[in-house]
């Protein structure tokens, strides 16, 4: 079921968002951030996803809701030259149980981002529990609602970000709840990256690849054309936080127009938490859901960056 007042263009038209369709990505020419949750809502721990996207013209919201046959979504597009739905709620039945949609963006600040970075609140009700509440205004959410909080805390499952440049690519994110954001830059530090040349006296020069977190030199791939996937483990200082780095510019190197490079930023957790079978679902000691196969919920960052001539 799609329930839709108007579908941003930054979606492919009428249907779910294609994050994963490359060529609907380039023919908008986006940043798309996705989020996925994994929480308890009707019974269930399903998936909630919160889609953020901005193209030239404008700006758009989507809130997926895994069902057990088909998923619920609804899609909000913010335009800014003429009045559009700041602040209002929706509702659906998901598998016969009423859900709610609540939102409210009218002071939302995006400071050039592609998702709002302070003053808004989007917040999914169900049985009178609020059981994800993204953005900084909580307060203002409870008190619209009228709900209280779910005793499950929910997960942040993965984050998807598509972003364009020439040579650089930045993002921040958090690899724990609790922890500051990471600044990560992405780099490849030879711009004839499709033509490998010969520098006078030091012969073959191939492209490589940077990455920084925190303004640190995280990882460094020479010798690009033959080392164009791979991975490595890195520590972060600030957080004594081990992550496992990704990547997979075989497109960079060897396709021509507008390309990606994938990259995924996996923290590496040291223990796993305790946790006991509740049906066909897990919850863990710290009230979390989890998968039944007994899978970690260890988030991982996907990040496309698409490289522009």
């Amino acid at each position: 079921m799609h329930d839709s007042i108007v579908i941003p263009a930054c979606f492919s038209s009428g249907e779910r968002p294609q994050v994963d369709d490359q060529a609907a990505v380039v023919r908008s020419g986006q940043s798309l951030f996705m989020s996925v949750y994994r929480t308890k809502i009707a019974g269930r721990c399903r998936l909630i996803t919160i889609t953020w996207c901005k193209n030239l013209l404008l700006r758009g919201l989507s809130v997926s809701i895994q069902g057990q046959e088909e998923d619920h979504q609804y899609k909000l597009e913010l335009k800014p030259w003429y009045f559009w739905r700041k602040q209002g709620d929706k509702q659906f039945v998901l598998d016969g149980t009423t859900v709610n949609v609540v939102w409210d963006l009218k002071a939302a600040k995006f400071n050039g981002e592609t998702e709002p970075q302070s003053d808004y609140y989007v917040a999914i009700v169900c049985e009178e529990e609020v059981v994800l509440l993204v953005g900084d205004l909580k307060k203002d959410a409870f008190r619209k609602t009228g709900c209280r909080p779910s005793l499950l805390d929910p997960i942040l499952v993965s984050r998807k970000e598509h972003l364009f440049g020439k040579k650089k690519f930045s993002t921040r994110v958090k690899f724990h709840e609790r922890e500051d954001f990471h600044e990560i830059l992405i780099e490849c530090n030879n711009s004839n990256i499709n033509t490998p040349t010969y520098e006078n006296n030091t012969g073959f020069s191939d492209p490589e690849l940077e990455v920084k977190i925190d303004g640190k030199l995280a990882l460094h791939v020479k010798h690009l054309h033959w080392k164009f996937r791979g991975n490595e483990s890195v520590y972060l200082t600030r957080s004594s936080t081990k992550v496992e780095v990704f990547w997979d510019v075989h497109d960079w190197l060897f396709s021509s127009g507008t390309r990606h490079g994938m990259f995924i930023f996996s923290p590496i957790s040291s223990s796993p938490s305790p946790s006991v079978l509740l049906g066909d679902q897990e919850v863990n000691s710290d009230n979390q859901c989890e998968d039944s196969a007994g899978g970690s919920s260890r988030f991982s960052l996907f990040v496309y960056a698409w490289k522009v001539e």
